[in-house]
């Protein structure tokens, strides 16, 4: 026999060999099934993997550490076939970590992406170093919360045990279980229906500054029919959830200015200005007690949702109740609206308040400066330039004149208000099409996936960077999250509870094993 014939023999054969995985993977719970059987059977080498990746300090702003994670990523990705390169931006800017595994016979190709870079960890609470992570029994909070060594345990994991250490959710969780998907299908005897692609970004907690950036230098390499974006969480009721848009977010440092020097609050009070009252006054002309947004025009780019979105809306099951009572809320925004439609509007956030000393350092005194940090969160087609304009033009008719530098004793006399701004207009927002093919193709993988009817969420309240992937690469984009809703992602004592992490390799091996399939239809 001939080399070519040969060739096109074996050829066939992994034609043959992938169509009838294919066939096996489109017969209701047969990936889901055997998935479950491998997920079972090494359930400690999983979470002891995620440990691992878990235990290396990952920072945003540190680039050293990103630097060691993409290392450290790189190796788990060729350990399992895939080609990886790393892109960035230039030197000294941390790194994407692409990798690329070609299916034979496969005609189409799946991106996954995660990022593996997390916010810092420098508050007060955590019960435990965020970079060693610890196994405990339940939430914490819950009575009789212990931790668990997982060397010595024999048996299955409980499902409802949490792993705690910082991104244990948010966002490494989602990386090792698209990686045992993978071993999962392989070692079931089954074939992915789709070229896989991974893309695993660096620098996501610090806003993706140079995400266009490496997603322009690589158009071709980054071609793909649909990303599938594993970031956030699953419903509060526990069920699956996709989500096909993020609103966008632009960031806005604040400071407003006093004396040059405190003075004594009885001898200058009610005569020379407290920039905290200023300041105070400048938050409540911004929004309303209910969140509504006063700044003139800031609604007039706002896209009205479709009907498709409006009807996935209302069948998005009530949690309102459940998250008063878990969160200790006397009363919620928006004069009694459900949290989704909430979510579905512009929003005004302030995440931070200074203006001198409180409690025991509290001081009688007028303090020389008063500053708040505020994060927009956008919604299509509202951007961040567009917000910025608007919040700069309603400043300025209130009287403030606007500085982008720290302000000398001339310019403080010179105009009865100042406020220096400081700008991080990150992305804007994203809606992907709930009615397009592979819209519909996603919901129905992840239902068989989950065993169940999952809620589908035209829009994710937090923000992702969906707008820059999909308006560079021109491909639809996807949220398919697996981690708890209650995980404190950005906080203290972040933690993955384990059915999760077993719900997200179910799930990311069914859409590996049946997209191919699915898109054909």
């Amino acid at each position: 026999m001939s080399f070519w014939r040969s060739a096109g023999l074996g050829a066939a054969l992994l034609l043959v060999a992938a169509a009838a995985a294919n066939a096996q993977a489109a017969q209701p719970d047969a990936v889901r099934d055997k998935v479950r059987a491998y997920r079972a059977a090494h359930e400690k080498e999983i979470v002891g993997e995620l440990d691992g990746l878990l235990a290396l300090p990952n920072v945003a702003t540190r680039v050293a550490d990103v630097e060691r994670n993409a290392g450290y990523l790189t190796a788990m990705l060729e350990r399992r076939g895939f080609a990886v390169q790393r892109l960035s931006a230039g030197p000294g800017t941390p790194p994407a970590v692409y990798g690329e595994l070609r299916v034979p016979g496969a005609q189409r190709t799946l991106m996954f992406y995660a990022h593996y870079d997390g916010q810092p960890v420098g508050q007060k609470g955590w019960l435990s170093d965020p970079f060693k992570p610890v196994l405990r029994s339940g939430k914490l909070g819950d009575p009789n919360v212990k931790e668990i060594d997982l060397k010595s345990v024999t048996g299955p994991l409980d499902p409802e045990w949490r792993l705690y250490a910082r991104s244990a959710s948010d966002d490494k969780s989602p990386i090792v279980a698209i990686l045992t998907a993978l071993d999962a299908l392989r070692a079931s005897g089954l074939q992915p229906s789709v070229n896989l692609k991974l893309f695993l970004e660096g620098e996501e907690e610090q806003g993706s500054h140079n995400l266009g950036t490496i997603l322009r230098r690589n158009t071709e390499l980054l071609a793909a029919d649909a990303w599938m974006l594993c970031d956030g969480p699953v419903h509060p009721t526990r069920r699956m959830q996709i989500y096909f848009g993020a609103r966008g977010v632009a960031g806005l440092e604040l400071t407003v200015y006093g004396p040059i020097r405190p003075l004594h609050s009885g001898h200058y009070g009610n005569w020379a200005p407290n920039p905290a009252v200023e300041l105070a006054h400048l938050i409540a002309a911004l929004r309303d007690e209910e969140g509504r947004i006063l700044i003139p025009g800031f609604y007039d780019d706002v896209r009205p949702l479709t009907v498709t979105e409006k009807q996935a809306v209302a069948l998005m099951p009530p949690v309102e109740a459940s998250l008063e009572d878990e969160l200790g809320l006397g009363r919620t925004e928006g004069k009694g609206a459900r949290l989704q439609d909430r979510l579905m509007d512009p929003a005004l956030n302030v995440r931070g308040l200074r203006a001198a000393e409180v409690g025991e350092g509290a001081a009688n005194a007028i303090p020389t400066e008063a500053q708040v940090s505020i994060d927009f969160r956008l919604v299509p087609d509202q951007t961040p330039q567009k917000v910025k304009d608007k919040v700069e033009a309603f400043l300025r008719a209130k009287g403030w004149h606007l500085i982008t530098e720290e302000p000398d004793k001339e310019t403080l006399k010179a105009f009865p208000k100042v406020a220096r701004v400081a700008w991080s207009l990150d992305y804007a927002a994203h809606r992907t099409d709930m009615s397009l093919p592979i819209s519909r193709a996603v919901a129905t993988l992840v239902e068989r996936a989950a065993g169940g009817p999952i809620v589908q969420v035209p829009m994710l309240g937090g923000s992702v960077p969906m707008s820059t992937f999909t308006s560079i690469l021109k491909a639809p984009m996807i949220g398919v999250p697996m981690v708890n809703h209650d995980n404190n992602q950005h906080g203290i004592n972040e933690n993955l509870r384990l059915q999760n992490l077993w719900d997200g390799i179910e799930v990311y091996a069914e859409l590996m094993a049946g997209m191919g399939t699915m898109m054909e239809k």
